[in-house]
């Protein structure tokens, strides 16, 4: 793992910022896997801001979401689908018939097979991740077998908790969730990993320097050939 620590959030997602300039230079026609939730909402308006002057394009760009809460109507604020067009998607030139979220409305067997073919088609260059209080990545709560594909998944009490700061109330947080498989966040070419607070320095630490377990599902990412990790002092302090 390349690791990187700074001192503010400002000059971590200035240099997060920076890998996906020079990627998106470097190649147009990129497929990102994204994240959403609260940690990568200053990337994206720092992309914006570079497609606004100019710096990149997304026009050949494809994307795939992780991952998509079950149970939620289309109209939800808090969907993934209503999030990514508010938070990215519908501020760039992005082809919105190139962007792939995990369906949690139509039949769940059919959702996972196609979401599971789409990854085998379209293999992932640069897939962003977060890692929750627990160390799921994904939705891929503690347990998940290492070599699961795109599934449902019941979210753990503490993941619902973390996110209930987005709805009215812990009850309004959906109790199941449709993911993409830790394999398949696996065989993205390049990973990247941000973490922020200090609410995440014992899942951090158990990633870096932790056994390689499924009880902390992003300790996995010890054995991917080419992960870098951005966390900022509060993240990273259990590691000095």
């Amino acid at each position: 793992m390349n690791i990187q620590v700074f001192q503010s959030k400002e000059a971590l997602y200035d240099a997060v910022a920076k890998v996906y300039i020079d990627r998106l230079n470097q190649n147009p026609n990129l497929t990102l896997g994204l994240a959403t939730g609260t940690t990568p909402i200053p990337l994206y308006k720092k992309l914006i801001k570079a497609y606004q002057e100019k710096l990149i394009s997304f026009k050949g760009v494809k994307t795939f979401n992780l991952d998509e809460y079950i149970g939620l109507d289309e109209s939800h604020p808090e969907t993934y689908f209503n999030f990514m067009r508010r938070e990215l998607f519908n501020h760039v030139d992005i082809d919105l018939n190139q962007t792939h979220i995990p369906n949690g409305r139509i039949d769940f067997n059919e959702a996972m097979k196609d979401y599971q073919l789409l990854l085998q088609e379209n293999p992932i260059d640069i897939q962003l991740l977060g890692i929750g209080s627990n160390g799921h990545i994904g939705f891929n709560e503690p347990n998940t077998p290492f070599d699961s594909k795109t599934h449902i998944i019941e979210l753990a009490l503490k993941t619902r908790i973390d996110n209930s700061r987005l709805f009215n109330s812990l009850d309004e947080v959906p109790t199941h969730a449709i993911t993409m498989g830790i394999s398949e966040i696996l065989e993205a070419k390049e990973i990247i990993v941000i973490a922020t607070g200090k609410n995440k320095s014992d899942a951090v630490y158990e990633m870096i320097k932790g056994p390689v377990t499924e009880s902390l599902p992003a300790s996995i990412l010890q054995r991917h050939k080419n992960v870098m990790v951005f966390l900022d002092t509060d993240a990273a302090h259990k590691l000095t």
